[in-house]
């Protein structure tokens, strides 16, 4: 059975721990740090586990660094992961509906941004069918808006931003 709870302080090991099983960078000092934001208020961390095991988080980020969405006011989902053993099974899908429940309580728009290589595809397609559309400032690369012609390089630094109308 899913359940989802905000981040707490005995969670941190076990979302560490999933991860470093897929050799991915995310240690324990970014869940403190979560942890922390959460506690002044400036995100909140909801933890999806399934039967008591860890399968997902994302976080909402209420003042977005994304300059379009801090200048509206949009809270910003960030940081959204399901384990890939886990994934087709609804917990996305459940993460994101509370994320989305949550937000309204604050605002009428939520902001979220996906990077743009293959590995993203996924949450392209699932963002899209959520309702969410293009903000239309086009490609950022580490926060800055790409001009018509620039080069960059496409890693998880590459985002596009979208917004979606929640009431």
């Amino acid at each position: 059975m899913l359940t989802l709870t905000n981040l707490q302080q005995a969670d941190i090991a076990e979302i560490a721990d999933a991860f470093a099983r897929l050799s991915w960078n995310k240690p324990t000092s970014q869940y403190e740090a979560y942890l922390q934001e959460q506690e002044v208020g400036e995100r909140v961390t909801i933890i999806a586990h399934w039967d008591s095991v860890f399968v997902g988080y994302l976080t909402i980020v209420w003042h977005s660094h994304y300059a379009p969405f801090a200048a509206e006011s949009i809270p910003e989902i960030a940081d959204f992961n399901v384990l890939p053993n886990w994934r087709r099974r609804g917990i996305g899908t459940a993460l994101m509906d509370d994320a989305e429940r949550r937000i309204a309580e604050r605002s009428k728009v939520a902001g979220i941004g996906v990077g743009m290589t293959a590995d993203y595809g996924a949450a392209q397609r699932l963002y899209v069918t959520r309702g969410y559309v293009p903000d239309g400032r086009g490609l950022t690369y580490e926060g800055k808006t790409l001009a018509h012609g620039e080069s960059t390089l496409n890693d998880d630094s590459l985002v596009l931003y979208f917004t979606k109308a929640l009431r």
